[in-house]
């Protein structure tokens, strides 16, 4: 019986497999009663086969008191029972995800309706007294405030691992010629392939709190660096910046919440159960870490 039950579960889970594409094409109230009836039919041929290939099963007494026709009756109503509660609980968990991509977005949304206002104030006084000084860098500014912008006013769902680094080094860019020798940008990213598609805005916001919290407030120089590797098919980023003298001795660090909670979940919602985002003081900077996989097939 063991292996009857587990011939039955491994035909159906090899049918749902092969028929899935079309089964996503149904609605999910078609979907639905087709999957459980992929399940039964499994149930009931894989009976049925075993009742042929095993005619002295009956006299050996492996068949229930009704028989041949009762084994079949109840494969059949089991197998519906438990199939169904197997698509009740893969409807619960597609409402979850459902649930989680929608306060994703929520908050895709609110971020990229927040741009900081005294940045944009900062990037506008650096552009004027660059004019006077250097025009030809005052345009650059220009147009990576431009490409900041329209970064955070666009609608796709993702893009590109090479353009939110890309995105990052003209933030930063904008940031070095307010602060100058205040702040040193290390970048390390070579290694990793910058064609892989994440959720936009990821990498920007990090690094903008890195400068906020990190660089900003301190009073000595500070270093941001960017750091990535592509090792078994998972990229590893981490952003790790210094903190002011005072906060570094204390241990304690508020900041990155809204940002690193924002890219967790968006994270979360493209790489479902595949994806880590955590943060941590090491040798008193603060670090915060990603690692999703590449390729991904879901």
């Amino acid at each position: 019986m063991s292996l009857l039950v587990l011939a039955i579960a491994m035909l159906a889970a090899s049918l749902l497999c092969v028929l899935r594409a079309g089964l996503r094409r149904l609605p999910a109230p078609a979907a639905a009663p087709a999957a459980l009836a992929i399940v039964v039919v499994s149930a009931l041929a894989i009976t049925a086969a075993c009742i042929g290939l095993l005619p002295w099963a009956e006299g050996a007494g492996l068949f229930p008191d009704d028989g041949a026709r009762g084994l079949l009756m109840r494969a059949g109503l089991i197998s519906a029972i438990v199939g169904a509660l197997m698509l009740r609980y893969l409807y619960l968990q597609q409402q979850w995800r459902a649930q989680i991509e929608a306060v994703a977005n929520a908050r895709f949304k609110t971020l990229q309706a927040r741009i900081r206002p005294h940045f944009l104030f900062n990037s506008m006084n650096t552009i004027a007294s660059l004019t006077q000084t250097n025009p030809r860098l005052a345009e650059e500014v220009v147009e990576d405030l431009a490409d900041l912008f329209r970064a955070s006013l666009a609608s796709d769902d993702c893009t590109s691992l090479g353009e939110e680094i890309e995105l990052s080094r003209r933030y930063l860019h904008i940031e070095a010629q307010r602060l100058g020798e205040r702040i040193h940008v290390v970048w390390d990213v070579a290694d990793l392939p910058t064609e892989a598609r994440v959720p936009p805005l990821i990498l920007q916001p990090l690094v903008e709190n890195a400068v906020y919290h990190g660089i900003q407030p301190s009073t000595e120089p500070g270093e941001v660096q960017i750091v990535g590797r592509y090792r078994r098919g998972t990229v590893n980023l981490s952003i790790r910046n210094t903190l002011p003298r005072q906060t570094s001795e204390t241990g304690r660090h508020k900041g990155n919440g809204m940002a690193l909670e924002n890219v967790s979940q968006r994270m979360e919602a493209m790489f479902p159960g595949a994806t880590r985002v955590s943060r941590s003081l090491v040798d008193g900077d603060y670090v915060v870490r990603l690692a999703f996989p590449y390729p991904w097939r879901q």
